[in-house]
């Protein structure tokens, strides 16, 4: 697969991640060995950048921080194969109750210090700042962040759902190599402020969701086929009223990828890998198939005229993002 520089501190990975979240969590129930299979399949496919976090995941065989350790298992004897990424900031998330935010330098610290015995590794090559902590200035979580690259713990640093002002200020502390956040044709907020910042000190998109959970693959036709845990349920954009009105979006998607004979999930990811070599998107999968398709989105190339129809829709999403 094709590489890519995030940000201008050395730090290189797959045009295209694979984010791990979901093996965990949220969308149905967990399989891990399906997981481990997928992992090492995007292993072997050049994909290099592994997404994960201290949050995700406590179901399936490890407990909790499920993610981490199923990550760790799977890169066992792979080590240098892995551009590896995790993430603190975010101690718990209830539903109806929101997030739990906590970001300061002792917390991430010890955060860290948890996240590399749970993946069985001696450092991360990428460490988020899962969500900024109200609590605590961004410029304190991003010294802490500091400290563990001057520790030898972090290779890179890295926020997550940030806004340009808290790009800024944390750049200014210390270089930052990716912000994370989410992007898609039915997801463009970024485009406003976030992404000319980041373009502007040389800061490196990855882009989570960029299939909008799903939705514009064109796979899903209703909400009556998600499991009961499935965090999609009390999504505002998957509500029966905000759900037929974006079909209109995947027609336009499915109308280009009848024309080009591929499937209409693998024009939505080329449309974001279209918007620029900056931009690093993690599409999410617990199955080796879909993870294929995925990956082949990566060599589609869109013409002027593609990109141009789907302009027409992108962005025009009926429904709050969460």
């Amino acid at each position: 697969m094709l590489q890519r520089d995030l940000g201008r501190q050395g730090l290189r990975v797959s045009a295209q991640g694979l984010g791990c979240m979901g093996m965990s969590q949220s969308y149905g129930v967990a399989n891990d060995i399906t997981s481990i299979e997928t992992v090492h399949r995007a292993l072997d496919l050049g994909i290099t950048l592994l997404d994960t976090a201290n949050v995700y995941g406590a179901t399936g065989l490890y407990g909790v921080g499920a993610n981490e350790k199923l990550i760790g298992h799977a890169i066992r004897g792979r080590r240098d194969e892995v551009v590896l990424a995790s993430k603190c900031g975010i101690v718990d998330v209830r539903p109806g109750s929101g997030m739990e935010l906590r970001a300061d330098p002792d917390y991430v610290r010890r955060c860290c210090d948890e996240s590399l015995n749970r993946l069985g590794v001696d450092h991360l090559d990428l460490y988020y700042l899962h969500r900024v902590d109200p609590r605590t200035p961004i410029e304190e979580s991003v010294g802490a962040l500091a400290d563990l690259v001057k520790a030898g713990k972090v290779r890179y640093i890295g926020v997550s759902e940030v806004t340009a002002d808290e790009l800024e200020r944390a750049h200014a502390v210390h270089p930052v190599s990716a912000v994370q956040s989410e992007y898609s044709l039915w997801t463009r907020g970024v485009e406003e402020s976030v992404l000319p910042t980041a373009r502007r000190l040389g800061i490196g998109l990855v882009p989570f969701s960029p299939l909008g959970r799903g939705f514009l693959t064109g796979a899903i036709t209703s909400t009556g086929s998600f499991a009961d845990n499935d965090m999609r349920r009390g999504m505002p954009r998957f509500h029966e009223d905000a759900f037929d009105a974006n079909q209109a979006i995947v027609e336009t998607i499915r109308s280009v990828a009848a024309e080009k004979e591929v499937l209409p999930g693998q024009v939505a990811l080329a449309w974001v890998h279209a918007q620029g070599d900056d931009i690093v998107p993690i599409p999410g999968t617990k199955r080796v198939a879909y993870l294929e398709q995925n990956a082949a989105a990566a060599e589609l190339v869109l013409s002027p005229a593609d990109l141009e129809r789907l302009d027409t829709v992108a962005g025009r999403t009926v429904g709050a993002r969460r």
